[in-house]
């Protein structure tokens, strides 16, 4: 059954307004704003006996078109650096945004009406047919493969699992998270400093075993410099750093 839709002669202010210019054959971007504002009050006065609802949308519309008629009969103060407003612009959009929906409205509407005709029948398939499963020979299948043929398919396929390799990150093997507690290694740093009362840097650094504990290393020289626990030595440039224990042997 077909969706009735019921609606007024005119659907809202701007309907309205898209009527007079119509009706007037007009150019929607030249809107000659006296003439449309007075034939669209001559039909507000014949709206009286409307619900009061639908005429204060109307008579919004109104208020808007007397601004601008009013706005377009006062004298214009021209300044040269700027360019001149045109008060209809605001109202223009609105009218071309409504005009599209519109449109829009009447495609859907025939789309509606063009569905009545459409017809789908419901799928009536045998289960025997839908069942049935061409019978395949294996031997013809393979009539013409030979171990030469077998052995290209392979090695194709072989060739395509190597593509998908990452020629570098393959080789990393299993990558493990390395604990370095500072505050454990800053206990060896200490101890060590203790024993050794001048050592090297570069000695200290040597003996870690992994790049993390060489950083948490350098780490803990910073910490101990800067509350004077140990003080460092370089008599040349590119020499090696010699460190200086302030701290009491234990």
């Amino acid at each position: 059954m077909e969706l009735q839709v019921h609606l007024p002669v005119f659907e809202g202010p701007l309907d309205l307004l898209l009527h007079l210019i119509d009706k007037n054959k007009v150019d929607i971007y030249d809107i000659p704003i006296v003439v449309i504002t007075d034939q669209y009050l001559a039909y507000v006065d014949e709206m009286k006996r409307q619900d009061l609802n639908v005429m204060s949308e109307f008579l919004v519309m109104a208020a808007t078109l007397l601004s601008i008629k009013s706005k377009m009969l006062l004298p214009k103060a021209v300044k040269e650096d700027e360019e001149e407003e045109d008060p209809r612009a605001e109202l223009v959009q609105q009218l071309l945004e409504y005009k599209m929906y519109k449109y829009i409205a009447y495609e859907l509407k025939d789309k509606q009406v063009d569905a009545d005709h459409v017809l789908f029948k419901l799928p009536t398939i045998p289960d025997e047919v839908k069942s049935y499963e061409e019978p395949v020979d294996v031997c013809e299948l393979l009539s013409d493969i030979s171990l030469n043929k077998l052995n290209d398919i392979f090695q194709a396929v072989l060739r395509r699992e190597k593509g998908r390799i990452d020629p570098i990150r393959s080789k990393f093997g299993e990558i493990k998270k390395e604990e370095v507690s500072m505050d454990e290694k800053m206990v060896y740093v200490k101890d060590f400093a203790r024993l050794h009362r001048m050592f090297s840097f570069r000695q200290l650094l040597e003996a870690q075993c992994t790049k993390t504990e060489i950083i948490v290393t350098f780490l803990c020289i910073l910490e101990m410099i800067r509350f004077g626990q140990v003080t460092i030595v370089q008599e040349h440039i590119f020499d090696d750093i010699q460190i200086e224990s302030q701290l009491a042997a234990a």
